[in-house]
């Protein structure tokens, strides 16, 4: 199946890659369907994009590169709504803001997105952990993360994100 997206143009995915959020986004709630693209000229990002609106994609991130210590508890109504029966079943990934000075990036600890590796249903759970920050900065995290291995990508640190690699390809004048 083929989906427009304003960031990568045409993409084609299986039905298997998307990801089915029960309740939207927050702020999103309208939009259910999404798929998890790699872009492999970003070191950093994979992309959360919506299936169903080509210019809504948002900048994710496993939190196990930034936060190490990042440990969350699910309400039993989250784990069952996604089918686990524990967090470990399932992956976790962070939405990054990353505002005109990329210095300023932060992530979303509060509210991390859950997804279900057998089931790919997807929910963002908003937790209860008042010491989670809605905009906990990154950006020096990330960048020490960098100095510490500097000949292995963000990417390849963190766990496989399960994303759809995406494959450029030349512009349509070009193509033959």
């Amino acid at each position: 199946m083929k989906i427009q997206t304003s960031r990568f143009g045409e993409i084609e995915i299986s039905p298997e890659d998307t990801l089915e959020f029960i309740e939207g986004l927050l702020g999103f709630g309208q939009l259910r369907r999404f798929v998890l693209l790699d872009d492999p000229n970003d070191e950093i990002f994979a992309w959360l994009q919506s299936c169903e609106s080509p210019e809504i994609a948002f900048p994710v991130l496993e939190p196990e590169l930034f936060a190490q210590n990042y440990k969350i508890d699910l309400s039993k109504s989250d784990l069952e709504s996604l089918g686990l029966k524990s967090i470990e079943e399932g992956r976790m990934l962070t939405i990054i803001t990353i505002p005109a000075d990329p210095t300023q990036m932060t992530a979303n600890l509060k509210a991390p997105i859950v997804i279900s590796s057998k089931t790919r249903a997807a929910r963002q759970c908003v937790l209860q952990d008042n010491s989670l920050q809605i905009r906990e900065p990154i950006f020096s995290k990330l960048q020490q993360r960098v100095v510490q291995n500097p000949n292995t990508s963000l990417k390849s640190q963190a766990q496989s994100m399960g994303a759809v690699k995406i494959l450029r390809r030349p512009p349509p004048d070009l193509q033959a």
